[in-house]
C-alpha cells in the first residue's frame, strides 16, 4: 500500500474507528478450513490480521499461527483483550510480538521478506484482499507469493458487490480477477457463495446492495511443488 494508505489504517485504529472487526470467530473459517486437509502443527500466515478472533480458533485446532499486522495499536490490543503477556522484540523496521503457538508481526506487509516470516504451510485471507484497493491488489498476492513459496494451502474469503449488468449466475461464479492473480500458481475452488441484501451504509436513501461472499479453497499446483523440491 501507499504511505497514504498506511496512515488512513493506522488512524482508524487511533480513532478507534474499528466497526470491520468482527466479534466472533467467522462461521465459514469453522466450516470450510478443516477440508483444506492440514496436519497439526501446520503453520498458517494471517495476512492484515488485525486483532481477528480468528487466529485463536486455528491455535485451538492445533496450528500455529502467524499475523501480520501494520497498527501496534491492534496487536497491543489483541493481547490485553486477552490478557497475554507477550514476547516483544525488535527486528529492524518490524516488531515480532509472540506468545506460545501465536505470533504477530507489525509492520508494513509489504517490507516483510521470507527470511522474516519463516516456513509458512498455508495461508488465512479472510480480510486482506478484499479490503485492498484494486489497484493494489495485484502487487499484494505478487507479494504473497514471494514470501511463502512454500505455502501449499489458502483460504480465502471475499465479499464481492455485484455488478450493473450482470446476471444472478455470473455474480454467482468465481471471478475472473481470482483467476487472473492466483490461477498461475494455484488450483481454484469455489466452495461455497451467500448472497446477502445489505443496507448502504453511507446513503440511508439509497437501495440495498448486494453482496456475494465467496469461499476459495486453493492448492498449490503440482508443478509449482516440484519447483520447490
Amino acid at each position: 500500500m501507499t504511505n497514504r494508505d498506511n496512515a488512513l489504517w493506522q488512524q482508524y485504529w487511533r480513532d478507534r474507528r474499528t466497526d470491520f472487526h468482527q466479534k466472533t470467530v467467522n462461521p465459514f473459517l469453522i466450516r470450510f478450513w478443516p477440508g483444506l486437509g492440514l496436519a497439526p502443527g501446520s503453520r498458517v500466515l494471517v495476512p492484515l490480521c488485525g486483532k481477528s478472533l480468528d487466529m485463536l480458533w486455528l491455535i485451538e485446532q492445533g496450528y500455529r499461527v502467524l499475523g501480520i499486522e501494520l497498527s501496534p495499536l491492534a496487536v497491543r490490543a489483541f493481547f490485553r483483550e486477552h490478557q497475554m503477556q507477550p514476547t516483544r522484540r525488535n527486528e529492524g523496521p518490524l516488531t515480532r510480538w509472540g506468545h506460545g503457538n501465536l505470533g504477530l508481526l507489525c509492520g508494513d506487509f509489504f517490507a516483510m521478506t521470507e527470511a522474516d516470516l519463516g516456513p509458512i504451510d498455508a495461508i488465512y485471507d479472510h480480510t486482506a484482499f478484499t479490503a485492498l484497493p484494486e489497484d493494489i491488489r495485484r502487487r499484494y498476492v505478487a507479494h504473497l507469493n514471494a514470501i511463502t513459496p512454500a505455502a501449499r494451502k489458502l483460504l480465502l474469503l471475499t465479499a464481492e458487490d455485484a455488478e450493473e449488468g450482470q446476471s444472478p449466475a455470473q455474480a454467482s461464479a468465481a471471478a475472473p480477477e481470482i483467476a487472473a492473480l492466483y490461477g498461475e500458481r494455484f488450483e481454484i475452488e469455489l466452495s461455497h457463495v451467500e448472497r446477502v441484501i445489505e443496507d448502504a451504509a453511507q446513503a440511508p436513501d439509497a437501495p440495498p446492495e448486494c453482496v456475494y461472499y465467496k469461499v476459495y479453497r486453493l492448492s498449490q499446483r503440482d508443478e509449482c511443488q516440484k519447483a520447490l523440491a
